[in-house]
């Protein structure tokens, strides 16, 4: 028989009980799609969390302030003396592969304009903030070295200020006040959205002397720059440039050979990497979960098709009677097992897909469906099909005829 015979004769034996057809392949349509559902949300929030480091810089260092020792007392976190402007300078001049280096000082005010008001992040940076971050202006300009320097009163604002203070209206030239201190808006930057839970676009960057002068409170030193922000040239290590980082702030700060650090440097690289680490366990164990559907929906079709196999005794007989072979019975009944599997998976596949669409859209939770994954499903289905249709089929094939036809 040639498989287009094999196919036509599945689908007549299947047509013949169509509600026990359905019911056999509910463990595969539930295995198929719990793995597609589960795929796509976590293949979703992978790919927004990758998005979300990428903006903020994978090739980017970030050095903070480490805590220091006092009389044998460990200090927390920011204890130890500040980085500084000297610091930045000793960084570019002494470590290779850099090709920005900006200070960046954090805290929080209210903008005041009119009767409208909010409250934000606020940064205080130097010029190249731009450059470290990749954060051009969607309108307007950044403040320049020279307003930089002397201190001028200037703002670049995230979108969501802008959204939230002037609507549609454009902002660049208006004036608004943060700490009662009246600022110049000369740019509004282009959209970053959401990292590590919060909104990138709700801040407001001013130029760093002026931070300091007007809207950062206590300073302990009078160039004290808060954290020091280093993007990595694409053609060298991160991990050798980090290395090189350490050594130059090591001699710069004084910090003995057998002492500890008295800063702290974050890499987004090391970070991915360990996301990523955490990522492909939880897709071995999601394969795994799914792997046991497909198990149990296997096994229910080869106990199905067991029965099948015993109520057509006499059907088998006959077709042995009058010529056919045992390869043909096997391939009949094993093509009956595959095409049930493949329904299965397609149901499967078609449901998953759905439920993955509606959570996206009521939760408004991040999915993605890969080809990959959709290929394996149905792979996998017709695998199980051949794996636990087998025995059946070839029980089937090895039927005496003769004995068949007497079966009561």
């Amino acid at each position: 028989m040639s498989l287009s015979e094999f196919i036509k004769t599945a689908l007549i034996a299947l047509r013949r009980n169509v509600l026990r057809s359905v019911l056999t392949t509910l463990g595969i349509i539930i295995g198929v799609g719990s793995v597609i559902v589960m795929s796509a949300i976590g293949n979703g929030a992978s790919k927004q969390i990758e998005a979300q480091i990428a903006s903020l810089g994978t090739n980017q260092l970030t050095i903070f302030p480490g805590s220091m020792n006092v009389g044998g007392r460990q200090g927390g976190a920011g204890s130890a003396p500040p980085l500084t402007e000297k610091d930045m300078r000793a960084i570019r001049e002494g470590v290779q592969g850099i090709t920005a280096v900006a200070g960046n000082m954090n805290g929080s005010a209210t903008i005041v304009i009119g009767n409208a008001n909010w409250v934000t992040q606020v940064s205080g940076s130097t010029v190249e903030i731009q450059d470290v971050r990749d954060w051009p202006v969607k309108r307007g300009r950044y403040f320049d070295a020279i307003e930089a320097s002397t201190g001028r009163k200037l703002a670049v604002i995230g979108s969501t200020v802008a959204r939230e203070l002037f609507g549609d209206a454009d902002p660049i030239g208006t004036t608004i006040r943060m700490n009662n201190i009246p600022f110049e808006i000369i740019g509004v930057l282009t959209s970053k959205g959401q990292a590590g839970g919060r909104d990138q676009d709700d801040t407001v960057i001013v130029p760093l002397a002026t931070a300091r002068s007007r809207l950062m409170g206590r300073i302990r030193v009078p160039d004290e720059v808060g954290q020091i922000l280093v993007k990595v040239d694409d053609h060298y290590d991160v991990d050798e440039v980090q290395a090189d980082l350490q050594r130059v702030l090591r001699i710069r700060r004084r910090i003995g050979a057998n002492a500890t650090d008295n800063f702290a440097i974050r890499n987004f690289a090391e970070f991915l990497a360990t996301r990523s680490a955490t990522q492909r366990t939880l897709s071995l164990l999601l394969a795994s979960a799914a792997a046991i559907s497909l198990i149990v929906g296997g096994i229910g079709i080869m106990n199905i098709m067991l029965v099948s196999v015993t109520e057509r005794t006499r059907e088998i007989g006959l077709r042995m009677a009058i010529g056919a072979r045992g390869a043909d019975i096997l391939g009949q009944f094993l093509t009956e097992a595959v095409l049930l599997c493949l329904a299965g998976g397609l149901i499967g596949l078609t449901l998953g897909l759905g439920i993955a669409l509606g959570v996206s859209s009521f939760f408004d939770w991040p999915v993605y469906v890969s080809p990959a994954i959709i290929l394996l499903a149905i792979l996998a289905s017709a695998a199980v099909g051949v794996l636990f249709g087998y025995v059946p089929a070839r029980r089937a094939s090895q039927l005496n005829p003769i004995e068949a036809l007497r079966y009561e």
